[in-house]
């Protein structure tokens, strides 16, 4: 039984929003935990279940809840990510209102200070998984939502070693991102985004113990990809104008 104060105040449902989002927040209700029903929560608040309702799709639209259907359905709590930043950027990329070149300028500051950090976090665990994540890019046959996930497992790796839980967050964000802008962008251009070999440099040196030359190898990598997205870019503007 969760001690929920009765909501008096004239925007109802923001407030059970409010309450609901703290308790979130403080893990009384962790990831993949279910709500308590609609009738419950509109007793607890005294509110009408119309109110809970409202904030239930508030919560829901601002990532902390998803809405499943049918016998086992209900609201569950959404383990936290930066999946609607990335969804909102890829809304202002879609309306000219940031650039390929504005994204990639992030991460060309941010990738190769998490590949310098990884390279001083490498432990058989991460060694292994770092080098089988290699081995697996680029799978023969594979569509492009399957070859860009199988591209992105080393630099989640590696966001995950920097030993840093904000940057990781933001890199996991940028790669959405950019993973994003390349479905959108890849039917104009038919060349590869991201050729392979691309991160062996950066494995490389992240396993053999060099943070510079992760970061320089990170730094390079980044810039190929950018040159890469520009052109695929330019020809998506020009397609769009027609």
């Amino acid at each position: 039984m969760h001690n929920f104060k009765p909501v008096k105040q004239p925007r109802i449902s923001d407030a059970v929003f409010r309450q609901l989002k703290q308790s979130i927040l403080s893990n009384d209700f962790k990831a993949g935990d279910k709500l308590p029903p609609e009738r419950v929560l509109s007793e607890q608040f005294q509110v009408s279940r119309v109110a809970v309702r409202e904030a239930i799709r508030a919560l829901e639209s601002a990532g902390f809840l998803m809405t499943l259907q049918g016998a086992s359905g209900g609201a569950y709590v959404t383990d936290l990510t930066f999946e609607q930043l990335a969804n909102a950027c890829l809304d202002l990329f879609l309306a000219d209102k940031i650039s390929v070149h504005e994204l990639f300028h992030v991460r060309m500051l941010i990738e190769p200070e998490v590949a310098r950090l990884a390279t001083l976090n490498v432990n058989d665990e991460y060694r292994e998984r770092l080098q089988r994540a290699y081995e697996a890019e680029h799978p023969p046959g594979a569509s492009l939502l399957e070859d860009l996930t199988s591209t992105t497992k080393v630099h989640f790796i590696l966001a995950e070693m920097c030993g840093n839980r904000f940057l990781e967050a933001l890199v996991n964000s940028l790669l959405k991102l950019s993973g994003k802008i390349i479905e959108e962008l890849r039917p104009s251009f038919p060349s590869p985004i991201h050729p392979p070999g691309l991160h062996r440099p950066v494995v490389e040196a992240v396993l053999s113990g060099d943070p510079e030359a992760a970061a320089e190898a990170m730094k390079n990598h980044a810039e190929i990809t950018y040159d890469n997205l520009v052109r695929i870019e330019k020809l998506y503007r020009e397609r769009e104008k027609t």
